[in-house]
């Protein structure tokens, strides 16, 4: 229910934002070559952008209206995915805006990014190591996490204060991190959107299995072969999850090539916002690198970019960066670039699903 009302938001009630976004001037702002040297993308100058706010709106109608028609509450895990997916889209909508309005595409600097980012990471942290259930479950935990906690990753290792300090950077890499990588990737149309279905819609499959395997209530059987999971709120994370990937898919049928509207920084910095939070709440943060590789792929590009720069003293790698504006530059038609990167973003979310399986079955 959550997926098919988000969906249908997004399907249906974009068109309504576009003409709301063009009356307002939210018009997209293309990089000149006095800023650097890029593809040409000038037909797309003008285009509607911000329009992630579009499927941020529709995953808190869909996740909410899912949550009443189940007869159910909403969960505290739920709402911290949420808090991410809108703390991160409003910094990315700060960013969205002073471009839109200076008519420039400068916007936030790297540094207040990563101050915005952090004012939304260090309460997201706090509430997710506190607030316990009946069953002694916080939604995260004081573990660095693969297929689950690595109980010998423990961040807590050296006391409480230094377990803090330490947990709050690691989770802060996390998201920003991921968050930029994402951004990195919103290059082409769709490219970012197609690939963010793939990799949302695996973690909500992920959440559903946790929630079928779970320590307390329907895992009792897998408890006694010690292969549960001890994720708190599991169902709710599949559903939140679902709900957003099912909005992406609405707001693809208009951002795919050629895109009438684009997500824009509040678009992209969401993407990494529930990204993020289902990796720490689900406990596979290192699978991340996996699951979310596509996005990976854009931001190592751009730091081999630069390594490679430095070390040769004025070399390229690439012709650009990030990878997919290197492709282009070669010559690929930008529906072959964005097409044949979802496929690898499809197989990397496959595969990460694959291992999280097979893990699974080593220890029952």
């Amino acid at each position: 229910m959550a997926a098919a009302i988000s969906l249908a938001f997004n399907l249906f009630l974009t068109p309504v934002f576009l003409r709301l976004f063009r009356r307002w001037g939210w018009g997209q702002v293309i990089r000149t070559p006095e800023d650097v040297a890029n593809p040409s993308h000038e037909a797309k100058r003008g285009t509607p952008t911000m329009g992630g706010v579009i499927f941020i709106v529709g995953t808190i109608v869909g996740y909410f209206a899912g949550v009443i028609a189940g007869g159910s509450t909403p969960a505290l895990s739920a709402i911290l995915v949420l808090w991410l997916m809108v703390g991160f889209g409003a910094v990315g909508f700060i960013d969205d805006y002073m471009k839109v309005r200076s008519q420039r595409s400068l916007g936030l600097s790297g540094w207040r990014k990563v101050i915005g980012q952090l004012l939304v990471m260090v309460p997201f942290g706090v509430v997710a190591l506190n607030f316990p259930n009946q069953y002694e479950q916080t939604p995260a935990s004081g573990y660095i996490s693969l297929f689950r906690d690595i109980t010998w990753l423990n961040l807590f290792a050296f006391g409480v204060v230094i377990g803090w300090i330490v947990y709050l950077i690691w989770i802060a890499v996390i998201g920003i991190a991921t968050s930029n990588s994402v951004n990195l990737t919103d290059g082409l149309d769709g490219l970012a959107a197609g690939a963010g279905v793939f990799v949302v819609s695996a973690y909500s499959l992920i959440a559903f299995w946790q929630f079928k395997q779970s320590c307390v209530g329907t895992g009792v059987e897998a408890d006694a072969l010690d292969a549960c999971y001890q994720v708190r709120d599991p169902f709710s994370l599949a559903i939140v999850a679902a709900s957003f990937a099912a909005g992406l898919v609405g707001f693809l049928w208009w951002n795919a090539p050629k895109a009438k509207v684009f997500m824009g920084d509040v678009g992209s910095m969401a993407i990494g916002g529930v990204i993020t939070a289902m990796a720490i709440l689900t406990r596979t943060e290192l699978l991340l690198f996996v699951i979310a590789g596509i996005f990976v792929l854009s931001s190592g590009s751009v730091i081999l970019q630069r390594t490679y720069f430095k070390v040769t003293r004025g070399k390229r790698l690439f012709l650009m960066s990030p990878f997919h504006h290197h492709l282009e530059m070669r010559g690929w038609p930008e529906v072959t670039i964005v097409v044949r990167l979802w496929i690898i973003a499809g197989l990397l979310a496959v595969s990460a699903i694959g291992l999280f399986y097979v893990e699974w079955l080593t220890l029952i």
